[in-house]
C-alpha cells in the first residue's frame, strides 16, 4: 500500500487504529499518491485528552514564553516555505506560486500572534468608589478545535491556531482529508520550535471525527471554514453542545464594474480573481456585473486575457493554473458549463474539454466564461468553486447593487470605478463583510478580521485580527477593595502613619 499520513497527537506521530483510510490523490496525474488515516471517535478523544492535559500548564504559561516559541516557529516556517508549498501543490494541485502565496498569508497571522501581548492587554479603572478598582482581563478558553477545507491546507489552519495558542489555548486540528500532509509538517515545525507536547494536535478523518469534536465536552470552541450547508451544521451542532462557534460558509462574490471604470484594469482583475488557484477559493470573483453599455467590451477583454492562461501541472514553472482537487469535483464544475446554454447563458469560453499532454488522467478543466447570465441559472446561484466566471448585465448602479444584495451570500465584493462618491456609496450600501474598491480580492491583512455576512458566516466572530483574539479568550471583570494601610488592626505596624 502507498504511504499513510497519520495523526499527530501529544507531540508525536500516532498511527491510525480505526482501520479506515482515504485516498490522497495527485490532481495533476489522477494517481493515488498516499492514504490518510481516518480517526475514530476514540482517537479524537485521545487528541482532546492530550490537549486538555497540556492546557493545565500552557494556559498558565507566560506571554513571553508563548511568543518566544511562536517567533521560533515563524523563522522555521519561513525557512521551510518552499517545502510546504511543494506539499500543497502535490496534493491540492495549485501552482507553486499560488502555494507560496498561501504560506505567506499564513505567516501574516503568525506575525500577529507573535505580537499578541498588545491584544491581550486588560483594562483598569481606579477609584470607581472609595479605594475600589475595577479590572477587565481576558483568559483562554481551554481546548479549541479547527476544521479546515482543502483549498488552503496551510493558510486556513494558520488563520486559527497561532492566535489560539498565543492566547493560552491548546488546539486540535481536523484538516481536509484530501490534502493532509501540510498540516502534519506544520505540527513537526511547531514541535521543533519548542511548543510543548499536546498544545497542537492533528487528527485526520471524515464526518465521524468532525461530529466527535462538535460534541466533545472538553472542546470549548470550534472554528470552521467550508461550504454553507456544512457551516450551518457545524454551528447548529456545536452550539447545541454549548460551544463557542465561528463557521465561515460559501460565497458568490460579485464585482461591480461601472461605466467609468478602467476596463483594462477591471479585466485584469476579473481574470486574476476568477481563475487564480483554479477558482477554488472562497474569495474568488465568480460574478461580474457590468453596468451600462460596457458589457460587450469588458467581456471581450476578459476573453482575450483568459485565453492566454497556461494550464498545467502545479510544479511546472510555466503553469499559471493547475488542476482541480478531485475527479468528482472536476465533473461537477463541468456540469455547470454544460447546462449553461439551456438556462439562457451565452457560452463565450467552454473549458470542459481540456486535457494536458502527458497528464491525461489529471483532474483538468479549462477556463469557462459565461455572458448574459440570468439570475435563475444554476451557474449563478451556486458556489461552483472552479474556473467559471459569470457576467451579468445591469442598466444602472442601483440595479447592480440590488442584484448583489439579493444574493444569499455576503462574503466579499468589489467595485471598479474612478468615482469616489460611487465607491463610497457602494461600500456603505452593499451587504457583504469584505469590500474591495478597485481591489478584486479584498482579503483583509492579518490585523483586520476576515469574514462575511448572511449565509457566508454563522456565529458572531470573524477570524483572526481582533475578532480572533476575542473568540479565543473570554472576559473577566475583577472588582477589588483594599483597606488603607493606616486601618491595619492594632498591633500590626506597616510603617504607615495612623493619621494618613
Amino acid at each position: 500500500m502507498t504511504d499513510i499520513v497519520n495523526h499527530w497527537i501529544g507531540g508525536r506521530t500516532v498511527e491510525g487504529t480505526s482501520g479506515r483510510t482515504g485516498p490522497v490523490t495527485n490532481p495533476a496525474t489522477g494517481a493515488v499518491a498516499r492514504h490518510v488515516a481516518f480517526a475514530s471517535a476514540a482517537e479524537v478523544d485521545a487528541a482532546v485528552a492530550a490537549a486538555q492535559e497540556a492546557y493545565l500548564a500552557w494556559g498558565q504559561s507566560s506571554l513571553a514564553r508563548r511568543t518566544e516559541i511562536l517567533f521560533r516557529f515563524r523563522a522555521l516556517l519561513d525557512s521551510h516555505r518552499d517545502e510546504i508549498a511543494a506539499l500543497i501543490t502535490a496534493e491540492h494541485g495549485k501552482v507553486h506560486s499560488d502555494a507560496l502565496g498561501e504560506v505567506a498569508r499564513g505567516l501574516e497571522i503568525v506575525d500577529l500572534a507573535c505580537g499578541i501581548t498588545v491584544q491581550l492587554k486588560g483594562e483598569l479603572s481606579t477609584q470607581v468608589a472609595t479605594r475600589v478598582d475595577v479590572a477587565a482581563i481576558r483568559q483562554p478558553l481551554g481546548v479549541v478545535a479547527g476544521i479546515t477545507p482543502f483549498n488552503f491546507p496551510a493558510m486556513v489552519p494558520m488563520w486559527m491556531f497561532p492566535i489560539a495558542v498565543a492566547c493560552g489555548n491548546t488546539f486540535v486540528l481536523k484538516p481536509s482529508e484530501k490534502d493532509p500532509s501540510a498540516s502534519v509538517r506544520i505540527a513537526e515545525l511547531l514541535t521543533e520550535a519548542g511548543l510543548p507536547d499536546g498544545v497542537f494536535n492533528v487528527v485526520h478523518g471524515d464526518r465521524e471525527a468532525v461530529d466527535r469534536l462538535l460534541e466533545h465536552p472538553d472542546v470549548k470552541a470550534v472554528s470552521f471554514v467550508g461550504s454553507t450547508p456544512i457551516a450551518r451544521h457545524i454551528h447548529t451542532t456545536a452550539s447545541a453542545h454549548g460551544k463557542r462557534v465561528q463557521a465561515l460558509g460559501g460565497a458568490k462574490n460579485h464585482m461591480l464594474v461601472l461605466p467609468d471604470a478602467d476596463l483594462d484594469a477591471a479585466a485584469d482583475a476579473a481574470v486574476s480573481a476568477a481563475y487564480g488557484s483554479a477558482g477554488e477559493r472562497c474569495m474568488a470573483v465568480s460574478a461580474v456585473v457590468a453596468v451600462g453599455a460596457i458589457g460587450d467590451e469588458l467581456v471581450q477583454k476578459i476573453r482575450e486575457r483568459a485565453e492566454k492562461i497556461t494550464i498545467g501541472p502545479g510544479d511546472d514553472p510555466a503553469s499559471e493554473m493547475g488542476p482541480l482537487i478531485t475527479r468528482a469535483h472536476r465533473d461537477k464544475v463541468a456540469s455547470y458549463v454544460a447546462g449553461a446554454a439551456a438556462e439562457g447563458c451565452e457560452v463565450v469560453l467552454d473549458g470542459t474539454g481540456l486535457t494536458v499532454a502527458g497528464h491525461e488522467d489529471g483532474h483538468w478543466i479549462g477556463i469557462s466564461l459565461l455572458d448574459k447570465v440570468p439570475t435563475t441559472a444554476k451557474a449563478y446561484q451556486d458556489e461552483i468553486f472552479g474556473p467559471v466566471l459569470c457576467v451579468l448585465r445591469a442598466g444602472t448602479y442601483e440595479e447592480g447593487l440590488a442584484l448583489i444584495n439579493a444574493s444569499p451570500f455576503g462574503n466579499g465584493t468589489a467595485i471598479f470605478t474612478r468615482d469616489g462618491g460611487a465607491a463610497r456609496r457602494f461600500q456603505l450600501e452593499v451587504e457583504a463583510g469584505m469590500v474591495g474598491v478597485n481591489v478584486p480580492i479584498p482579503v483583509p491583512v492579518g490585523y483586520h478580521s476576515f469574514g462575511g455576512w448572511k449565509d457566508s458566516l454563522f456565529g458572531d466572530h470573524h477570524v483572526y485580527g481582533n475578532d480572533g483574539t476575542h473568540f479565543y479568550t473570554r472576559g473577566k471583570v475583577v472588582t477589588t477593595r483594599w483597606p488603607d494601610p493606616s486601618e491595619a488592626p492594632a498591633g500590626v505596624d506597616l510603617g504607615f502613619p495612623r493619621n494618613h
